[in-house]
């Protein structure tokens, strides 16, 4: 059964991707990306749109890179088009951030079924990105939202939910094993470090490294579960996100170099993908 660990970061990231606040033509954009040995860039239609897509395409087919369309889809219907769109990049998957949000799970299972079936009659496949702000916003909900829809597969950034959940240090039993059911319904995760108060830390910050560890042990689990049950290729997105995501200091200048955290995250998902037994 063959495995594959396939690392990728994200436009939005690389708009600018350091504390330079220089946003670097598409073409660098993509030829930098491509040197650091990352396997493809996501393309996220909140941040950016779709001319933008299709302009930065022949600079990632130009430098192999693969494209991961990221949507937003504010209607049901609306997410058909994209996903014919990302079918046509030639995308592996569409991460589905739905902004259709009923208030109750009642209201968001049929959703969540209708864009799944949308995606099976395209033939492109979805994963549900955990996020705030949209149709997966809360822990709970979400949970519910899988046991109901047992072919409802995940994309897994558990910042937003240690965000949303405002988590203490160290997490419960409890909330450690919430945590690890969304983990083994994941079929890709995001590289970000959050505490309660945070959505996204500093990697290097000494006060940082209880959160660092516990997202570092939260990769390892989702990696080594998904290698007993899936084959193919596995994405992790290092996703690090430009302020106000980034924090700042009073002169407005970013706290650290995302390029090199990025980077960074990398690093440690290949060792970990090493450690578990499979070949980069």
């Amino acid at each position: 059964m063959a495995q594959n660990l396939k690392v990728f970061t994200s436009l939005w990231a690389m708009q600018p991707h350091d504390q330079t606040g220089v946003k670097l033509p598409l073409a660098d954009v993509c030829a930098m990306v491509a040197d650091a040995g990352f396997d493809g860039l996501a393309i996220d239609l909140g941040a950016s749109d779709v001319a933008t897509a299709h302009a930065v395409r022949p600079h990632l087919e130009k430098h192999g890179l693969t494209p991961l369309i990221v949507a937003f889809p504010k209607t049901i219907d609306s997410l058909r088009d994209t996903l014919v769109m990302a079918q046509d990049f030639g995308s592996p998957f569409v991460d589905v951030i739905g902004q259709v949000t009923p208030l109750t799970v009642d209201g968001m299972i049929p959703v969540v079924r209708e864009w799944i079936a949308m995606a099976q009659d395209v033939g492109m496949p979805i994963q549900f990105e955990t996020h705030r702000n949209c149709i997966t916003n809360d822990l709970y909900s979400t949970l519910a939202l899988l046991d109901a829809v047992p072919e409802m597969r995940m994309c897994a950034d558990l910042s937003h939910f240690v965000v949303d959940r405002e988590f203490w240090h160290p997490l419960s039993p409890r909330d450690m094993g919430l945590i690890s059911r969304v983990l083994q319904r994941s079929d890709s995760f995001q590289g970000r470090v959050a505490s309660r108060q945070q959505i996204q830390l500093q990697l290097d910050f000494p006060q940082h490294q209880k959160w660092v560890d516990l997202f570092k042990g939260w990769w390892r689990e989702g990696l080594a579960d998904w290698r007993t049950r899936a084959e193919g290729d596995c994405v992790f997105l290092c996703e690090l996100g430009p302020p106000e995501y980034a924090m700042t200091g009073p002169d407005g200048v970013e706290m650290s170099n995302r390029w090199d955290e990025s980077r960074m995250i990398k690093a440690w998902i290949e060792d970990i993908w090493r450690d578990l037994g499979g070949d980069n």
